[in-house]
């Protein structure tokens, strides 16, 4: 008795493609939302260092001169504060705040895909708010 040898199939059928593409969509439909809070969370990171920095600096600058800094160019020039950490905040002082030479609120509002985030406080005692954004 001859055998005929079986002809190999050397590509791949449609539906194992398609199983293939549902099972990448799947994995990025997981993974693109857990990564896109992680990278809010570290420029969120950025913008808390970049208050602590400013306020680090206010005191520093107090206690040499004895007051606080109304200027952030002088902040920004002579005691090295940010002014847009990695580009999704600006870092000035926050509106309807007292700002003199006894006391100051920073601010670290958020702009661009962080826009939903919420704006970040810092003052001179050292109170931060919202404090849930700082705890995270």
């Amino acid at each position: 008795m001859k055998r005929f040898p079986m002809k190999s199939n050397r590509g791949i059928t449609l539906i194992e493609l398609l199983v293939v593409i549902l099972i990448v969509g799947v994995l990025a439909a997981i993974a693109i939302p857990g990564y896109t809070g992680y990278m809010q969370r570290a420029r969120r990171v950025d913008a808390k260092t970049a208050l602590e920095q400013l306020r680090a600096s206010q005191e520093m600058r107090r206690a040499e001169r004895g007051s606080y800094s109304t200027d952030l160019t002088e902040l920004r020039t002579t005691w090295g504060v940010q002014s847009n950490p990695a580009g999704y905040y600006n870092i000035g002082w926050a509106g309807g705040f007292v700002l003199n030479a006894n006391s100051f609120t920073a601010e670290a509002a958020p702009f661009g895909s962080q826009a939903t985030d919420g704006s970040l406080l810092i003052n001179n005692l050292g109170v931060k708010t919202p404090a849930d954004k700082w705890a995270k």
